[in-house]
């Protein structure tokens, strides 16, 4: 369930710098961001900078980027400090799964909770 072409979501929004975000990381393949409703006191997160609108939309030719993502969500849990206390790294998919924005991203999620579902 992509987006359509002339309407592009918030999180491509995001990543062109079109939209308001408190950016943690952002390189060529991935940006990495506050979530703007928080489950947990530590609550990013991790979208690739090209559109793929769920796990069921990644090809062979991705499966590096789901491996990256994961890479710097444990790099940036270690230099928010949280990386040796736990965290949760969690992906939805599909309305079923709970995904509420149709572009791939990975939940880092640690510390105290204030609510308990991921949208």
């Amino acid at each position: 369930m992509s987006q359509p072409e002339n309407r592009p979501c918030i999180f491509c929004k995001i990543v062109a710098a079109e939209a308001p975000a408190k950016i943690v990381f952002r390189d060529e393949r991935v940006t990495a961001f506050h979530d703007l409703e928080p489950i947990a006191e530590h609550h990013i997160l991790i979208v690739p900078n090209r559109h793929i609108a769920s796990l069921n939309d990644l090809g062979p030719e991705d499966e590096p980027l789901i491996g990256y993502m994961v890479g710097v969500a444990r790099q940036i849990a270690a230099g928010q400090g949280f990386a040796d206390k736990g965290y949760r790294l969690i992906v939805n998919t599909g309305a079923g799964g709970g995904q509420t924005v149709f572009h791939l991203h990975l939940h880092l999620i640690a510390g105290k909770r204030s609510r308990f579902r991921i949208g």
